[in-house]
């Protein structure tokens, strides 16, 4: 028997008059999923536990299994694993975003809005270069910088403390005076940066281009060092993750997983879908895998930029370009899997952030045919009177129990 887990990160919404008063999952062409669906059961999971912010970082470890409660210490600590940071007892790791401000001449950085957390979705390339103009100038014994993937980089605090700071996707379009580090030498670096990358070549070409410069650090999502349980010891099985975004590369580091590097996968609306629907299936099939975790970022990302379009196409392009041809692959092979298809947490379109709203879940087992008239989306799967589970970390047992 093989696993799988195909994570739509952000994927769940709320119903929108842009589409006739249903969600995006509800309205996009999902043809494979819409099969499955009514050979599979469906249902509604509480992935954030009361009192959690809801972060990817929480809910992914719920979906593998982890009980947040018990194994989260924060965000940025699981993205230095990604990027191979051993950290000390005593650093504190922070996420360094490379975000765009407003432009305004003249005013003071606390009364810049913030326009877009991703910065347009830099390059690595490009994000990279930024990155070292601002370490020649802030980084010392005590603070240090390291890239990371498109706008997602790390800062870490040697003997620093763990600080509440502000997600910057969660106050796209407000003036940041309010959501700025109460830590002066945090809330200085933050300044300091946008005088560094303002002017600075990358950036002077990027608006040539028609791009949004990457014109500051935003630093968010404080933690110490973490510390999982092994995956294979916890289910009995080798287990993989494929996916693009160092947060969830640094849970498989922290769980003993292996991770697979898709060429083209990038965490964006146009990322390397059939490369990792055929990653998924070598893993499985050809590599001794039992379990593989595919992340798929667009459908968050895109809920963050408030696109309903472009959200539609993400899920659209999770059906016919990762899930179909992967199924077709295990199908053929002959081998029994169980999928189980979810989002993480919604990134509703009204309010482009995280909510901690329940989320729907579909369990396909390709030995059986439920015969049901279902399809998966929000509005179906809390309506089938079928499953709900309160605490999302338990979810996996029922994926594995068969």
């Amino acid at each position: 028997m093989k696993y799988i887990i195909m994570l739509g990160d952000g994927m769940a919404d709320e119903p929108l008059n842009e589409l006739g008063g249903m969600t995006p999952l509800e309205y996009a062409k999902t043809e494979t999923i819409d099969a499955l669906a009514k050979k599979s059961e469906i249902g509604m999971a509480h992935t954030i536990p009361e009192g959690m912010s809801p972060g990817s970082d929480t809910a992914n470890l719920a979906v593998l299994g982890y009980d947040p409660k018990i194994y989260y210490t924060g965000r940025s600590p699981l993205e230095a694993l990604s990027i191979g940071v051993d950290m000390k007892e005593t650093d504190i790791a922070l996420r360094c975003n490379l975000v765009t401000l407003s432009e305004e001449e003249g005013i003071p950085y606390e009364e810049r809005t913030i326009i877009d957390h991703s910065s347009d979705e830099i390059s690595t390339e490009d994000a990279a270069v930024l990155l070292d103009a601002v370490r020649e100038v802030m980084e010392d014994e005590i603070y240090k910088f390291y890239v990371g993937t498109s706008y997602r980089h790390l800062l870490i605090w040697d003997g620093g403390r763990v600080v509440e700071l502000e997600p910057p996707h969660d106050h796209l379009g407000q003036i940041i005076g309010e959501f700025l580090p109460e830590d002066e030498v945090l809330r200085s670096m933050m300044e300091k940066s946008y005088d560094i990358l303002e002017n600075h070549p990358v950036n002077i070409e990027r608006r040539k281009k028609g791009l949004k410069p990457a014109n500051s650090c935003w630093f968010w999502g404080a933690g110490t060092r973490p510390a999982l349980t092994s995956f294979e010891d916890k289910t009995k099985l080798k287990g993989a993750m494929i996916s693009a975004v160092d947060l969830l590369k640094g849970i498989a580091v922290g769980a003993g997983m292996k991770n697979i590097v898709v060429e083209g996968a990038n965490g964006g609306l146009h990322t390397n879908y059939e490369g990792k629907a055929a990653a998924a299936a070598d893993a499985l099939l050809k590599e001794g895998n039992d379990f593989v975790y595919i992340h798929l970022e667009a459908p968050d990302e895109m809920g963050h930029q408030g696109s309903v379009e472009r959200k539609v196409q993400a899920i659209e392009n999770m059906d016919s370009r990762l899930i179909k041809p992967l199924v077709a692959q295990l199908d053929a092979s002959g081998e029994d899997y169980r999928l189980l298809v979810m989002p993480d947490h919604p990134t509703p379109i009204c309010i482009r952030t995280h909510s901690s709203n329940p989320v729907p879940f579909m369990i396909y087992d390709s030995r059986k045919d439920l015969n049901k008239s279902w399809k998966y989306n929000e509005k179906e799967a809390a309506q089938s009177g079928n499953i709900v589970i309160e605490e999302g970390y338990k979810l996996i047992d029922r994926l594995l129990s068969e």
